[in-house]
């Protein structure tokens, strides 16, 4: 991923992003019901949300600098990311075809 352009942030935010949604999901979110951790969600859920805001600008900067980045792209990472699992389904569906050439 080449993070000089529009599109290598938004995939690399957006598997950053994936990342910490599963982290909260299945470590985080277990801590705090089972073993009585509720920092654990506090701490990953903060870093979550920000990692969202980060991913939903990159995206909204990418759709501007991009000439031919349509609208559409930028609805479905932003609603990729709120989904489990989404961003890797973005990832694999949309934003890597379009790192390799192929047009989306």
């Amino acid at each position: 991923m080449n993070l000089s352009t529009a599109l290598g942030r938004v995939r690399l935010f957006g598997l950053i992003e994936g990342w910490s949604f599963v982290v909260l999901l299945f470590i985080a979110m277990p801590l705090k019901y089972l073993a009585d951790q509720p920092m654990a969600v506090k701490i990953v859920g903060m870093a979550h949300g920000g990692l969202f805001l980060l991913l939903c600008v990159a995206a909204l900067q990418a759709q501007v600098s991009e000439a031919n980045w349509p609208f559409k792209r930028t609805i479905y990472i932003i609603l990729g990311a709120i989904f489990p699992f989404g961003p890797f389904i973005v990832e694999a569906k949309i934003l890597k075809p379009l790192a390799n050439g192929v047009r989306s």
